[in-house]
């Protein structure tokens, strides 16, 4: 049995949520981006006593480690490594652009790839590729968008695009015939089936060198990069 904390405050909307094998027990959501910070800590107080456990009885924390917001990854690694210090308990992570992945293939099945893609502002975006298996065909990246985008992957099919990226792309006619665009949206379901699976094999993250994944460095506008 594990039951497992999960926090995700990577994108616009935030998530916290308990589940047990994966199983969704409970969740609850904020959609203020600049709020996540004063919505996680009162969100899990609400959780457990609406629950009628206590935060000991968790058997791990895991998290969307990104791509994202660097404010919200930032939030989310804080908040999950500081109950994992206090409880002596595991953290799992999984990428914010996997979690997407699996709501889009259970959502829209039989594409030869999967394309989530974040906005990343001007002409970038936060990519990767996954088949229909959730295995990764080309590993997370920041991608200036263009005509041949995915030209490099082999098997270059059939390919869904998704995410608050996706509609940059499509706006700029660059994409061909086997290129389609939904919007999906992902939650806590899907959340809890990857953190359990890597709960189960022991894929724990290192509380002392474990960074969120930014993929790019941060820059401040008109100043030099942030430290």
């Amino acid at each position: 049995m594990a039951l497992l904390l999960h926090i995700d405050t990577a994108l616009e909307k935030a998530f916290v949520g308990l589940s047990r094998n994966g199983e969704l027990l409970m969740e609850l959501n904020n959609t203020v981006q600049y709020d996540h910070a004063a919505f996680v800590q009162p969100a899990i107080q609400q959780m457990i006593n609406a629950l009628h456990i206590t935060l000991n009885a968790i058997d791990g924390v895991g998290i969307t480690s990104g791509p994202g917001s660097y404010t919200g990854l930032r939030v989310g690694m804080a908040s999950a490594k500081g109950i994992c210090y206090a409880l002596g308990k595991p953290l799992v992570a999984v990428s914010t652009l996997e979690v997407m992945a699996a709501a889009a293939v259970e959502a829209f099945p039989g594409f030869d790839v999967y394309a989530p893609m974040i906005d990343a502002r001007r002409k970038e975006v936060y990519t990767a590729l996954y088949n229909p298996q959730g295995e990764v065909v080309l590993p997370p990246h920041a991608a200036t968008l263009s005509g041949d985008l995915f030209a490099q992957v082999p098997g270059y099919k059939k390919v869904l695009c998704f995410g608050s990226g996706a509609p940059k792309w499509e706006d700029m006619r660059l994409v061909n015939e086997n290129t389609c665009f939904e919007k999906i949206d992902y939650n806590s379901t899907h959340l809890s089936q990857l953190l359990f699976n890597s709960f189960k094999n022991n894929n724990f993250c290192s509380l002392a060198y474990m960074e969120p994944l930014y993929v790019k460095d941060f820059y401040f506008e008109g100043s030099k990069r942030a430290k």
